[in-house]
């Protein structure tokens, strides 16, 4: 039996792509092991997928001062976003390094995602092993459109594009230089620079979790990269509302899901508030998720009902619209229920996703949380509830994203690659 180890960190958008293939790949004969900060212990263990716990606890260190600071001034300034990265990675980067490497010590090859590229890079060499990559929002550079996390979300033609692809590789890559060129010189590797990363991108196997109706694949991106379609988890069907959720859904027209998943910010109550204010400016009963304490309300009046989290497979469907940061991973699960969607973008590939959606006509235009009034986000709310062209492309685009078969593209793709 192969042997697979699976590197995820990053939040709970950036693990699920990693536990999904993991799980589908177990279902296909594979022996996985799925190495993550061990905040995720409980949500890898529900799923039956073995899980090896990395030092790290990203929930907290996202919720620091440097973290929520990097939340609430989002991409404005890319230099600052490198010093803030690094402090906040800086004191686990090297310690998840090597917890990998021992996670790999049985492994017959490593997937990782894209944007931890040089690490698994150099895990794989170290370890003489092949490497895939996953990545559940684009990262190489293209024409088609401008890189995730680029100031300028705006397509101005070709040139400025594929530039921005390279600026925003090359940001990413100041992340993590200092920490991956110490682990290389351990083991006697050369030091890596910013073209390395681009050529590992450019030759390794690259699975892409996101559907080809979203994001077609660019002629300017190689053989390498596989379009697969969205990657869903259906066991989640079984989960069970409370009885209040149940009643609340039961009694009234569909509420306007409002959640911001991870990104937590400086001032919950402020953004919480502004929230309520623009359900009641809409007109619209609400369902607030909490996240890891984005929203932050124990008063909510009686046409909004408050919970820590629920499926999205399961909650999306029932409502009439959805408000979220724009993490790939929700946005998915927004567009497979066929909802009107509003995106409020925090930071890195957020924007994109409320651009994107914008662009093929299924969402509203994104508004940053920075600078968000409750005017702002009520009009949003207005548009994506009641403009009927809106809903029948969200609809439309539903049905197509939920006859894909993202994780069973995926683990086909594997089992080629790999002989096996």
């Amino acid at each position: 039996m192969m042997h697979i180890t699976i590197f995820g960190a990053g939040s709970q958008g950036d693990i699920q792509p990693c536990l999904r293939l993991g799980k589908g790949l177990q279902n296909s004969g594979f022996q996985i092991l799925l190495a993550a900060p061990q905040n995720f212990a409980g949500l890898i263990g529900e799923q039956g997928v073995p899980f090896y716990s990395l030092r790290g606890d990203v929930q907290k260190i996202m919720s620091s001062e440097t973290g929520q600071s990097f939340m609430e001034n989002g991409n404005t300034n890319l230099f600052q976003s490198i010093r803030a990265m690094r402090k906040m990675v800086g004191q686990v980067a090297i310690q998840m390094a090597e917890d990998v490497l021992d996670a790999c010590r049985d492994a017959s090859a490593l997937i990782t995602l894209a944007v931890f590229a040089p690490f698994g890079k150099t895990i794989a060499e170290i370890c003489g092993i092949p490497l895939i990559l996953v990545e559940p929002t684009p990262v190489l550079p293209t024409r088609n459109f401008p890189a995730p996390g680029w100031i300028v979300q705006k397509n101005l033609g070709g040139i400025h594009n594929r530039l921005s692809g390279f600026v925003m590789l090359n940001v990413i890559w100041q992340w993590y230089r200092p920490f991956v060129n110490e682990f290389r010189e351990r083991f006697g590797l050369r030091r890596m620079n910013a073209s390395d990363f681009h050529h590992i991108l450019n030759s390794t196997i690259l699975l892409s979790a996101y559907s080809p109706k979203v994001i077609p694949h660019p002629r300017d991106w190689s053989d390498n990269v596989h379009i697969t379609g969205h990657w869903f988890q259906d066991s989640q069907s079984v989960w069970q509302p409370s009885v209040e959720l149940e009643n609340f859904l039961a009694q009234g027209e569909s509420p306007v899901y409002v959640g911001f998943g991870s990104m937590a910010g400086c001032d919950p109550e402020r953004l919480t508030a502004l929230v309520l204010e623009a359900l009641s400016k809409s007109g619209q009963r609400g369902v607030l998720a909490t996240g890891w304490g984005g929203l932050n309300t124990t008063n909510a009046p009686k046409h909004v009902f408050v919970l820590d989290s629920a499926p999205h497979g399961w909650l999306f469907p029932r409502m009439s619209a959805v408000v979220h940061h724009g993490g790939a991973g929700t946005t998915a699960e927004g567009l497979r229920a066929g909802m009107p969607t509003v995106i409020v973008p925090f930071i890195v590939d957020q924007r994109f996703w409320g651009e994107r959606l914008y662009e093929i006509g299924v969402g509203v235009k994104p508004m940053p949380a920075k600078g968000l009034t409750a005017d702002k986000l009520a009009e949003s709310i207005h548009r994506a509830v009641s403009e009927a062209q809106i809903r029948q492309r969200a609809e439309s685009l539903g049905k197509m994203i939920r006859s894909e078969d993202g994780i069973g593209n995926a683990v086909k793709i594997v089992t080629h690659y790999l002989g096996a």
